[in-house]
């Protein structure tokens, strides 16, 4: 279930929910009431989370997703009146019937817990209205059938994060349910490391920066995400960015995420004045920099037949392994349509020839 705010509900306990858009991660905040009898926590929270069973709670607990006035807790804390419970679980992706597809995948690293793929452009990571089929998540469940031991009753895509449809790199995804509870939690405390490539229309004055504005879905194009122009209204958001080579009137810069919401870099690019290369959602699919002659308007026609998406790519990911506490760092080389724009930009400018 998405949601563009945060919900406040009332039960026989204060609760409030928030959601982090990308990053597929919810947090709870649960207040008991003051008449609260001695319970375990397990027990007190499986109907005050969607979808949650008592499995679920308990290896949320294990992942050290679960406080108590600030403490990490275990199942079997009896919840106390007052006590304020804050629990941080991946959110559930809407139910659609999962059919495994024969479709190659680029798999990075593959253990018992976790699976890091390099996702192409143009490949929806789950199944929803309009992509029921031909997505990352069935995929990975025909490769799940195909592996030696598929017996784990978890055994199935643990999404925590994703990418939009045209954005190609490294994603990781949870094989069982504490390693997705792990590895949420990571995604929540930013803890991860996750750096993107972007070709940017325009030149920086500066080296690098961050951008800092709150999202809020724009209410002219409900596809569409815009920076909030009150401090009040939205969801924070941060992107830090560097510049790694200028081609004058394009940039490939790489940015680093500190949150995780829909459409971030490419709205915070867009809002700054840099739109994505070929970015037909946030006017990247134009000539935004450079000069009136036919020659240039041709060249840059030619980029977008090159690359017919948006030049974003998820470079590099790092996290901590769930299981073996092991720091994880994994990197992609960048896609043949990404490259090949970048060299026809490197020949236009003069660093390696002519076009």
């Amino acid at each position: 279930m998405k949601h563009d705010e945060p919900e406040r509900t009332t039960n026989d306990a204060q609760e409030e929910k928030g959601v982090q858009d990308q990053d597929l991660i919810i947090q709870y905040s649960i207040v008991a009431d003051k008449g609260q009898e001695p319970l375990r926590i397990d027990k007190f929270l499986v109907n005050r989370i969607e979808k949650a069973s008592r499995s679920r709670i308990q290896n949320a607990a294990r992942a050290g997703n679960i406080l108590v006035n600030d403490q990490a807790v275990k199942p079997n804390y009896k919840v106390k009146p007052g006590d304020r419970i804050s629990v941080v679980v991946p959110e559930a992706v809407p139910e659609f019937k999962l059919i495994p597809e024969n479709i190659p995948l680029d798999i990075v690293y593959e253990d018992a817990h976790l699976v890091v793929v390099n996702k192409r452009a143009g490949m929806v990571v789950h199944p929803g209205v309009g992509n029921y089929s031909g997505t990352l998540v069935n995929a990975l469940l025909y490769h799940f059938q195909s592996l030696p031991d598929t017996s784990k009753e978890n055994d199935r895509p643990g999404l925590v994060h994703r990418l939009d449809k045209n954005t190609s790199g490294i994603m990781v995804v949870a094989r069982d349910e504490y390693a997705m509870m792990h590895l949420a939690r990571q995604f929540f405390e930013r803890s991860t490391d996750r750096k993107y490539y972007a070709l940017v229309w325009g030149d920086f004055e500066e080296s690098e920066g961050t951008v800092t504005g709150n999202i809020i879905r724009d209410p002219r194009n409900r596809k569409r995400m815009s920076i909030s122009l009150e401090e009040e209204i939205g969801k924070h958001a941060v992107t830090h960015y560097k510049v790694l080579q200028r081609f004058g009137y394009v940039t490939l810069i790489e940015c680093k995420l500190e949150t995780g919401r829909t459409h971030q870099i490419r709205v915070h690019l867009k809002h700054i004045g840099h739109p994505v290369f070929n970015d037909d959602l946030y006017d990247g699919n134009r000539i935004v920099k450079g000069t009136v002659y036919t020659k240039y308007k041709q060249f840059v026609d030619n980029c977008f037949k090159v690359m017919p998406r948006h030049a974003l790519h998820a470079k590099s990911l790092g996290f901590e392994h769930p299981d073996s506490g092991e720091r994880m760092h994994f990197d992609s080389a960048l896609p043949d349509d990404f490259q090949a724009v970048l060299d026809k930009w490197m020949r236009y400018a003069g660093q390696i020839g002519e076009d």
